[in-house]
């Protein structure tokens, strides 16, 4: 009976810290999403100009009289306090209504959501080259340490650690596009004509993970269970594949869930110089016009994209690592 009693005594205590990791993780991105939902809503009020004006003159109202602009003021709560806005804006925007376009009068969510698939498109396809630039470059770095494999490895990735990606996207764009005629100028969002703003958007993010994974290999390779390994016959290679990679992995999982906001934030630049017909390159637009609202439901948009990523890769991280779940909130 105390064997029996004890085993769900043990269960319990074994979940405990795996909770507490979840529950500090859950706790982090509540914090975090409160705290970007602030720096969103105070871009509006500290912003030059008069919202009512410009959204008035958006529906096409020439040359607004006070009453008018005062009117509007009134129907949007802008001659509230700060703080009651605030907590207005947070319970519509928790909603999914993030206010309207000053230049196109329509709501938000709606302008973003008709662009939303061509950037998580470009921003897909850009994830997948990059992982697979950096998982080969890191292998190849580790496999050949100190031999001209690794030192090329480390040449490329030196300079794709320092090369922005719209100088990339302008090169491609003169060079590729223009001079070689592959792709289009006008893109248009087809999928054939993704893989080269995919390209320039990747390169950074390949060359910074790469330049992780490399240094995460060789310090698992230091480690006494791929020496082990190799001491029983292991082959580099499968002790690289088998042993290191699974232990080197987790850095990467943890840059690759940062990184998949910056994708994503990252694509206006890139969405603009190739006409690629996304959110970038509509808030791009936005930012020129002072559109405000959607330079907002933009940065929200971000925020969430980087808080949700870094949440489910802290997980996995949780899940797969013992020592994570041992430690608690690590």
């Amino acid at each position: 009976m105390s064997a029996l009693a004890a085993q769900p005594d043990s269960k319990m205590a074994r979940a405990m810290p795996v909770a507490r990791a979840v529950g500090g993780r859950l706790l982090q991105a509540l914090l975090t999403v409160l705290g970007i939902s602030v720096i969103t809503w105070a871009l509006l009020p500290l912003a030059p100009g008069d919202p009512a004006l410009s959204l008035l003159e958006a529906r096409g109202v020439k040359d607004p009289t006070a009453q008018q602009v005062a009117a509007l003021r009134d129907e949007l709560g802008l001659d509230r306090p700060l703080l009651v806005q605030y907590v207005e804006w947070l319970g519509r925007a928790v909603r999914g209504d993030l206010s309207l376009s000053y230049k196109t009068g329509q709501p938000v969510l709606e302008e973003l959501g008709k662009r939303l698939p061509a950037t998580l498109f470009l921003a897909g396809t850009s994830l997948l080259i990059a992982l697979a630039l950096a998982v080969t470059g890191g292998l190849l770095g580790a496999a050949y340490h100190e031999r001209w494999p690794d030192q090329l490895v480390r040449l490329l990735t030196q300079v794709g650690v320092s090369a922005p990606a719209f100088l990339l996207g302008l090169l491609a764009l003169r060079f590729v596009v223009v001079e070689l005629g592959i792709g289009k100028v006008l893109s248009g969002g087809q999928w054939q004509y993704v893989l080269l703003p995919a390209l320039c958007l990747a390169v950074s993010r390949a060359a910074d993970w790469a330049q992780l994974l490399r240094a995460s290999l060789l310090e698992a390779m230091g480690a006494n269970y791929t020496l082990v390994a190799s001491a029983r016959g292991a082959t580099k290679l499968r002790v690289l594949w088998r042993y290191a990679l699974p232990n080197a992995a987790l850095p990467l999982l943890t840059a690759v869930g940062v990184g998949i906001g910056g994708l994503i934030g990252g694509s206006a630049i890139i969405e603009a110089i190739f006409t690629w017909p996304g959110i970038g390159s509509f808030v791009f637009a936005a930012i020129s016009a002072r559109d405000f609202p959607v330079v907002q439901g933009f940065v929200a948009l971000i925020g969430l994209s980087y808080v949700t990523a870094s949440l489910l890769i802290d997980l996995l991280a949780v899940a797969l690592d013992p020592r994570l779940r041992a430690g608690g909130a690590a």
